[in-house]
């Protein structure tokens, strides 16, 4: 494998793709310099600190006829792939209420020490929350307004490491959580709709499989064990039915898959620059809304 002594150095090779996968503070700089260069740009989430930020990148993408694509990875989760199964077939009819959490149980201050500096790039809501405002907006679309509570609970660290973030739409509600202080899970994915409701925990096991030395494979990746199957509780011809539903596989390389024809065969980008920006809004709404303790329309 090649490397490279500085950002100059790589952006003067003959090569398509820069992939930035670095500090969120970084991004947009990286981002930046790589398509002024003329190469096209996957960036890992957080897109960038700040929606101006998002959007110039997007300026010189679109000036340039260049890809620039953002990993949000979760679509492809098995679980979300099954909860937005759930909601395209009908199964629980028009949505009223949905909550997406994504919890984790660690209570102390992060062993990277550069993640607890109080950076614009620092803290939960921009490491966790693209992942749960990105499973939302795919499934319901932008939000008329938001607002949230953003706080600091784990007593030693300067960053925020929980948030809840309700967004509001003209039929619906959704509510986004993520913490640090969540030894027994609730269940990830709880969507209330007119027929029903719908339970899922997060199983998806791509992240450890590819830890444990696995190489992703086509025809068989990303299976849940069974016992992460959701919960479907509807009434059906004045019959209460209570099942559980199969997890669909999840798999990134339609991701990968994605970037690869958007460059070479001009296809949209799997992950577009204007769901990066969208995503930001909802960011800074967030911010904004918890600092006033007032709902931010958008």
């Amino acid at each position: 494998m090649k490397s490279y002594s500085s950002i100059e150095e790589l952006l003067a090779d003959d090569i398509s793709l820069v992939v930035v996968n670095t500090p969120i503070d970084t991004h947009y700089q990286y981002a930046k310099q790589a398509l002024e260069a003329g190469k096209h740009v996957l960036v890992e989430k957080a897109f960038t600190t700040t929606v101006a930020e998002a959007e110039e990148l997007h300026r010189i993408a679109q000036a340039n006829g260049l890809t620039l694509t953002v990993y949000q990875n979760r679509r492809w989760d098995s679980d979300f792939k099954t909860v937005q199964s759930v909601i395209e077939k009908g199964l629980l009819g028009d949505v009223v209420e949905a909550e997406i959490r994504f919890d984790r149980y660690k209570p102390t201050l992060n062993t990277n020490a550069w993640k607890e500096e109080p950076t614009p790039g620092a803290g939960i809501l921009k490491d966790l929350g693209p992942h749960v405002i990105d499973q939302a907006l795919c499934l319901f679309g932008m939000p008329e307004a938001v607002f949230a509570d953003i706080r600091v609970v784990i007593p030693e660290t300067r960053i925020d490491d929980q948030f809840d973030i309700l967004l509001y739409y003209a039929d619906k509600r959704v509510r986004l959580h993520a913490g640090l202080y969540n030894k027994e899970q609730l269940p990830a994915y709880t969507i209330q709709g007119r027929k029903g409701s719908f339970i899922k925990q997060r199983g998806d096991v791509q992240e450890d499989t590819l830890a444990s030395g696995i190489a992703p494979r086509l025809d068989h990746w990303g299976a849940e064990p069974t016992d992460k199957e959701g919960i479907l509780h509807i009434v059906s011809n004045e019959e209460s039915i209570r099942k559980t539903i199969p997890t669909l596989p999840g798999h990134y390389y339609p991701l990968f898959d994605g970037v690869y024809k958007a460059i070479t065969e001009n296809a949209p980008e799997p992950v577009t620059a204007i769901d990066g920006i969208r995503i930001m809004k909802v960011i800074e709404a967030a911010i904004k809304s918890s600092a006033n303790r007032a709902a931010v329309t958008l």
